[in-house]
């Protein structure tokens, strides 16, 4: 498995609800942990979660041309539109 700079750059959808969800918690655990430990790198690891989580994209993910996403979720986030929160 090799990694491709190029293919890091491009946004897909490559983060599954399982793997949403999963994100969504630990990221939000980090975050709070670093404010009761007042560790900066704990907050960016967190928010770096977080955020790819909300955004179900994975930059490390694109570059190693991984996905976690079923078929079935794919084609539910696809019609649902922009106002999936």
């Amino acid at each position: 498995m090799s990694f491709d700079i190029k293919k890091m750059t491009k946004r897909e959808l490559n983060v599954g609800l399982k793997d949403q969800k999963i994100r969504y918690g630990v990221g939000a655990g980090l975050a709070l942990l670093s404010v009761f430990l007042a560790n900066i790198p704990l907050l960016i690891l967190g928010g770096a979660l977080l955020a790819s989580a909300r955004f179900r994209w994975c930059p490390a993910y694109s570059g190693l041309g991984k996905s976690t996403v079923d078929p079935s979720e794919e084609q539910v986030s696809s019609t649902s539109g922009a106002g999936d929160h």
